[in-house]
């Protein structure tokens, strides 16, 4: 029996006269994600995008599962496709749910229609096929409030379509129709959710990662690979800028004050990538920073922060707890790798009492002490780059 796959997007539905060029781009994402599994043919109708395989033997399953993290679809579903022909609906039906219904105690049956020269009609086709299974999978009962399974069948311009397990799609708005913004990395919990949380809303992710070897290891940063291999799951490919930090740290502790390593620190970061971001056409930054969770998190630090940004500053994160926040990072699963015990360039160089309310005065005459033209440039200058791809 022949299947396809059936892909419902969400809030496209909401863009109007634009919504044909934010499906173009959605297609251009779904095919681009699946074309190492072979050839799938995608077409639209009638709020459905509809993913054909080309040839019977390719994967439907890793399709499916690789669909499911294509933002831009609210569901999706395998369905067998029948001939337009009550007979053959039913017949199929029986034949394509029997690996399903005899494990459920409960279903309903829904039809939608779109053909109207179909001699059925949705209330009519309902209850006809509701009875069938009745009598196929003795099992079951109806219940149309709350069913464990609900069988669709719908009848369209091409073909009839069944099926029965509709899957939550990622949701969000397809990459690249929002613009391109850089994610600062690290190797926690919180930017790999953060960067995950503006794909979603159609931004297509690079992200910038700061190294300081010897205090950091190899691993850290293999850590960090790690991480935006599995964001990119959901945001495809990702360009990283891994930037040497070691030197311009090293500055900061030699001739800053102690309280106020981690504040100057944040600041020489943002200086590099908005550099970084100017000169990939990047629009925007964007930062897994939580008000009040640490030291460069308080609202004073934050101002100190962004006092140095010309570019908008993204933080999805600001308002979330850190249980929230690890919800999603299981989610996308990143979590078990975010925890893992290598150290990060933020934390090797943290000071016993760093300032919570800097004043941005005292720090701008503290960071006088520093060469910060040749420290940035010097960091640039030395930038590794890599393709982030699953």
């Amino acid at each position: 029996m022949k299947e396809i796959i059936l892909l419902k997007s969400g809030e496209i539905a909401l863009k109007g006269l634009n919504r044909g060029s934010f499906e173009d781009v959605l297609i251009k994402n779904a095919r681009r994600r699946l074309a190492s599994l072979g050839s799938f043919k995608f077409t639209k109708a009638q709020s459905t995008i509809y993913c054909k395989p080309a040839s019977d033997d390719l994967d439907l399953d890793e399709a499916v599962e690789r669909l499911s993290k294509v933002f831009g679809f609210s569901a999706l579903s395998r369905a067998a496709v029948v001939e337009k022909d009550w007979d053959d609906i039913k017949t199929k039906a029986v034949e394509y749910l029997a690996d399903t219904l005899p494990y459920v105690n409960t279903f309903k049956v829904m039809a939608r229609r779109s053909d109207k020269t179909f001699p059925m009609n949705s209330p009519q086709i309902c209850a006809e096929l509701g009875g069938i299974l009745l009598e196929a999978f003795p099992n079951l009962t109806v219940d149309v409030k709350s069913p464990e399974m609900v069988v669709w069948v719908e009848v369209r311009e091409v073909a009839a379509y069944i099926h029965a397990r509709q899957l939550p799609g990622a949701g969000g708005l397809p990459i690249g129709t929002s613009g391109k913004a850089a994610l600062l990395v690290s190797g926690g919990i919180d930017s790999p959710v953060a960067g995950y949380m503006m794909a979603k809303r159609g931004i297509e992710l690079s992200a910038i990662h700061f190294f300081s070897p010897p205090y950091t290891s190899e691993r850290a940063k293999l850590k960090v690979i790690s991480l935006l291999e599995k964001v990119s799951a959901y945001a495809g490919r990702i360009k990283l800028h891994v930037v040497p930090f070691t030197e311009i740290q090293e500055q900061i502790q030699e001739h800053c004050p102690e309280e106020l390593f981690t504040i100057i620190m944040r600041r020489y970061m943002m200086k590099i990538s908005q550099r970084i971001a100017e000169a990939n056409e990047y629009s925007a930054l964007i930062t897994g920073e939580s008000v009040a969770q640490v030291a460069s998190q308080t609202i004073a630090a934050i101002a100190c922060t962004d006092a140095v940004c010309d570019i908008p500053v993204f933080r999805p994160v600001i308002g979330m707890d850190k249980e929230e926040i690890v919800q999603i990072s299981r989610k996308i699963d990143t979590f078990e790798t975010s925890i893992l015990p290598f150290e990060d360039c933020c934390t090797v160089f943290t000071p016993k009492h760093p300032r919570t309310k800097p004043k941005l005065r005292f720090v701008e005459e503290a960071e006088v002490a520093l060469d910060e033209e040749t420290l940035i440039q010097n960091a640039i200058d030395n930038i590794e780059e890599q393709i982030i791809q699953i």
